[in-house]
This record gives C-alpha cells, structure tokens and sequence, in this order.
C-alpha cells in the first residue's frame, strides 16, 4: 500500500502529510486531537539526512506541542550502507533518533508505530520498536536480518536456519512472527482509522513485549529471564 492510500484510510478525519525525499512529515486528525507523523516511503534506506529529519520533527513536537501524539509510518530498507554514511558515524545519527523518540515518550507523548511496507534491521529498532506500540499491516516485511546475513554471522548454515525458522519465529521474518514474539502489538487487516483511534486511546508506555511474547509462544524465555533477574535484584536489595 502506498502512504498516500495508507493515509488516506488512517486519516479520513484530514491530514497535511508531505514527502520530500522519501521522509514523511506532517499532522493529522484523529477524533479530537491532531498528532504528528513522521515516516518513511519507498523502502528508502535510513542515512543521516532522513534520521536528522525525523529527529528534528520530533524535536520541534516536544518543544512545540507538548502531549501530542507521534505517529511513525515505516517503510524502510534499514540503515543505509554507504562509506560515506559510515564514515560520518550512522550509527550515532541513529542513536540520536531513537533517544529524541524516548524524550518524547518520557515527556508525556503516546508513540505509535506502524508498519505499512517494508521493515528492515536497524531503520526498524529505531522507529517502529522504540514505540510504545508497535502494529504492521498483514501483508508487511519485516526483519531485523535476513537468514543469509545470519548465516554469515552465527556461522550456522543458512539451510539449518531454514529449518528452524519453519517453526521459530525467531528466525522467520513477517509480520505473524512478529506478533507471536510480541514485536507488535497486532496487526491491523480492516477499520485503519478505527485500530488507531482506539491505539491512541489504550496505549501505555509499558514495555509487554516478553510478557505478550510468552503468552503467544513465540519467545518462550524472554519473560522468565526478566523475572529471574528482577527478583534477583530484589533479594540483593532486601
């Protein structure tokens, strides 16, 4: 789906958005509130002029607007690998993104994420995941690495992790395996402007991403490993 259609579902109620190199900003209208959308198009790779863009759109928000809602649209290929965006430190400009989108959570702004194409790597963890909730579209992609790079960085062989990704979905990209882990919250099919109204209006800045995780069956050890160091912290406190 492209954004315009996309925005045009999730925002019947008005919008302003406008494109402009693939980075996506503006307002729109959600009942009675207007919230700030940032966002990406065109599977467009995340370099450093797109996350100083959506920084700064988050920057003006807290400093302009304070409480109102960010909404993040995502469609990316990840971060861009280019030397150039390398040797300028992308991985800092990325940072930086995703500590102005934990400003603006812990300054009192509901964050919500939505992917609507395509998710990959670290265009992703740092806009949709650092949410407070995250959704996707049925048909979306997502990834943080695809089995080939896996293989070459876990040293198992790719046809091993076929196999496993078969039934763990900690190894298969897509939006269901995405949902079983708790990455997203759920995905929306029908009623877009419907689900985000009703998003805005539940969403809580607690992380229940092990606890949905464990509940679906999709990361079996997360929540335990939380809990055991938790109340390992407890008992050294007492």
């Amino acid at each position: 789906m492209d954004w315009q259609t996309l925005a045009s579902h999730l925002f019947p109620e008005g919008h302003d958005i406008t494109e402009q190199d693939f980075f996506l900003s503006g307002t729109a209208n959600v009942s009675t509130q207007t919230v700030t959308i940032i966002g990406t198009t065109g599977h467009t790779p995340i370099g450093i002029e797109i996350a100083l863009a959506q920084a700064k759109a988050v920057l003006d928000t807290v400093r302009s607007h304070p409480g109102r809602p960010i909404v993040i649209l995502v469609d990316t290929q990840g971060q861009r690998l280019r030397h150039r965006d390398e040797m300028l430190g992308i991985n800092s400009y990325m940072a930086h993104l995703g500590k102005c989108i934990e400003l603006a959570r812990r300054r009192g702004h509901k964050v919500i994420g939505l992917v609507y194409d395509q998710a990959l790597s670290g265009g992703f963890i740092t806009s949709g995941l650092l949410a407070d909730a995250c959704y996707a579209l049925p048909d979306a992609t997502i990834r943080v690495m695809g089995l080939p790079a896996m293989a070459r960085i876990t040293k198992v062989p790719e046809e091993r992790l076929t196999e496993l990704a078969k039934d763990n979905p900690v190894f298969a990209p897509g939006a269901h395996n995405y949902l079983v882990m708790g990455g997203l919250e759920a995905i929306w099919d029908k009623d877009l402007a419907g689900n985000l109204r009703r998003a805005l209006d539940t969403v809580t800045q607690a992380d229940r991403r092990s606890e949905l995780g464990a509940a679906r069956g999709g990361r079996k050890w997360s929540q335990r490993v939380v809990q055991a160091v938790l109340a390992d912290g407890h008992a050294r406190a007492a």
